[in-house]
């Protein structure tokens, strides 16, 4: 693990804005891998909803790690994509975090509007001296789906 990134694997603050940090970007800039997989524990899981085109029901997509960068990383080479926090709800109890953390995504950090919206639930293991996630499973904002208002800012 890279030791400029020790923080953010200390608090859930930490560790969620190195979450985003490390997706978002310009098109063509490549991202570390390194540092994004050093966020995840062993056998880790990232699972994007995929709703069925006749909107009959949906399926999960499951994803280790290096299968999500690699699938990413083809998307950031023709276009930008910028992804932050803007709202979270979290529980915890000893030494798991669950988290439902509201995100938008734009190609631009300048661009007024964001081309999605969704929420990530994403679950963190505490281990003593610091988190990694486990698991992050997602679904996108689209008409028949709007996001709750209990998970937008306030």
């Amino acid at each position: 693990m890279p030791e400029q990134h020790t923080d953010d694997l200390s608090t859930v603050d930490g560790i969620l804005s190195a979450l985003y940090d490390s997706i978002s970007g310009p098109a063509e800039l490549q991202r570390d891998l390194a540092r994004f997989r050093s966020l995840f524990a062993e056998g880790a899981r990232l699972i994007p909803v995929r709703p069925a085109e006749d909107g009959s029901g949906a399926t999960a997509q499951v994803l280790d790690v290096d299968e999500f960068f690699r699938i990413a990383s083809e998307n950031f080479k023709v276009a930008g994509f910028f992804e932050r926090e803007i709202a979270r709800r979290t529980e915890t109890f000893g030494c798991v975090t669950h988290l439902f953390s509201t995100y938008e995504s734009r190609r631009s950090e300048q661009d007024a509007e964001p081309f999605a919206r969704g929420v990530n639930s994403i679950q963190l293991l505490r281990d003593g001296a610091r988190y990694r996630v486990v698991t992050i499973f997602w679904d996108f904002e689209r008409p028949d789906n709007p996001i709750p208002p209990e998970y937008l800012p306030r």
